[in-house]
């Protein structure tokens, strides 16, 4: 065989053993080899299914578009939008759009970019808002001289939801105490507002209680009295559910129900659709929703214990199987992976002193603060029919960015002004909010100082 000849036959079992190595790379979980660039906070966990995001290989920008919607529309449809998509379709703002076309994520949100990327994943200028508002200051005066890369300063302004910040709510909650005399934390009621999920199976479950002797259990199946013990004590048991309602699929071809050793959460989302859907599409479930394995600590970019880096996070994870204790996935839960400077000065701050309090039967029901009050508010939940209070599982919903959690947190027991303050005070975070905030912003101010200088321009003009 000549030389020629050996090296063609080298280039091709090179080329078939690199070829059939990518391919293999492509079709399996692990990606990375394809990653053009680091990935944002919100994404990373995912990264290493392309198909997630590129659903289309040939798809073009609409592709891209149609998957940031898939999990973003439906957040984005449920705030108050101040730069919706038709803000940019509208034909007198053409001009604006040739600038920054905004009716597509990508415009402001690339992901691979992370030389360029800032807070909130964004890729824009931080300047960016000049070129729509380098007029503002002859509607505002108040904003002249202000530069243009402090618009979304905290307390200022957020592009996609100011539900906490525009002038008309900070107008109507001015001058409020920093602590109020009423706290108003939702409670949660999920019996009372059981015909509302659609889902439930009421007939089944009738919502009566169920002793020990009335377990379900198949005689075949061998169960630990202690696990049995745990499970009648819960809400589960005294609301009619019983062990084959978590345990159990149906079997098509037999025809017949099929014991299942450990559920996972498409168990729980039969009953607790809005919960499930929540918890699956924060960070602790979205690989799950991905159909990847479960995400463990150890993935994680925040600091967290090394005894629960391998630790997978499913619904069990914080709610233990069979005893489904909230207050323990309310606290110890959340301190049994999370080692960040913030949670482990939470056991030594205020918020911390209320729950024990609480759970000490020392203080009324609902005048504590847990991880979960604020990282998992209790919110109102259409499903329908009507509303009904529901704890918001998606542990990260109200931190992109933190001042979502003015509405939905901080203000069932601070005023608007100080709520404002401390979510902008990043020591005072970092701390679990020991201590007042060291800084002021003038957000509530200027409102107020708007409103005035116009009253007085209107008593001005009727005294000509």
């Amino acid at each position: 065989m000549s030389s020629k000849s050996i090296i063609w036959v080298y280039w091709l079992i090179s080329t078939l053993i690199i070829g059939g190595y990518l391919a293999y790379r492509l079709m399996s979980e692990d990606q990375a080899i394809f990653l053009p660039g680091k990935t944002s906070h919100g994404h990373y966990q995912i990264e290493l299914d392309c198909g997630a995001c590129h659903t289309d290989s040939f798809g073009g920008g609409q592709v891209l578009q149609e998957a940031c919607m898939s999990c973003h529309g439906k957040e984005l449809k449920n705030v108050d939008d101040s730069h919706p998509k038709s803000k940019f379709t509208d034909p007198r703002n053409a001009d604006r759009v040739a600038n920054l076309d905004a009716r597509k994520c990508v415009a402001c949100h690339v992901e691979h970019k992370p030389e360029i990327t800032s807070t909130m994943a964004v890729t824009v200028p931080e300047d960016v808002c000049v070129y729509c508002h380098m007029d503002i200051a002859e509607d505002r005066p108040s904003h002249a001289g202000m530069a243009f890369d402090t618009c979304a300063s905290a307390g200022c302004h957020n592009f996609h939801d100011n539900q906490g910040l525009y002038e008309d709510f900070l107008l109507k909650h001015t001058d409020e105490a920093d602590v109020k005399a009423e706290i108003k934390v939702k409670n949660r009621n999920y019996r009372e507002s059981i015909h509302l999920i659609s889902n439930y199976p009421l007939e089944a479950y009738p919502l009566s209680s169920l002793s020990l002797a009335e377990k379900d259990v198949p005689s075949k199946v061998k169960v630990d009295q202690k696990v049995l013990q745990e499970w009648n004590v819960t809400s589960h048991a005294k609301a009619g559910v019983n062990c084959t309602a978590c345990h159990s699929e149906f079997d098509k071809p037999a025809q017949t129900k099929k014991w299942i050793n450990n559920p996972d959460h498409s168990v729980c989302i039969s009953c607790h659709e809005a919960e499930t859907e929540g918890f699956l599409s924060g960070k602790h479930g979205m690989r799950l929703k991905q159909n990847m394995s479960a995400m463990t600590p150890a993935m994680a970019r925040l600091p967290m214990k090394p005894f629960s880096h391998d630790k997978e996070l499913n619904c069990t994870s914080c709610h233990s199987s069979h005893k489904f204790d909230t207050r323990h996935a309310a606290v110890e839960a959340c301190l049994s992976c999370h080692n960040d400077e913030h949670s482990l000065a939470y056991k030594s701050s205020k918020h911390y002193a209320l729950w024990y309090k609480e759970t000490n039967a020392q203080a009324e029901t609902g005048s504590g603060v847990s991880c979960t009050t604020c990282h998992m508010p209790r919110t109102l939940y259409n499903s329908g029919d009507g509303n009904r209070v529901i704890v918001q599982h998606n542990q990260n919903d109200n931190l992109r960015p933190n001042e979502k959690m003015l509405r939905t947190v901080c203000m069932d027991c601070h005023g608007l002004g100080f709520s404002i303050d401390a979510l902008a005070d990043e020591g005072l975070i970092k701390n679990n909010f020991k201590g007042r905030p060291k800084q002021h912003i003038k957000s509530i101010d200027m409102a107020k100082d708007r409103i005035k200088n116009k009253e007085l321009r209107q008593v001005g003009e009727g005294d000509k």
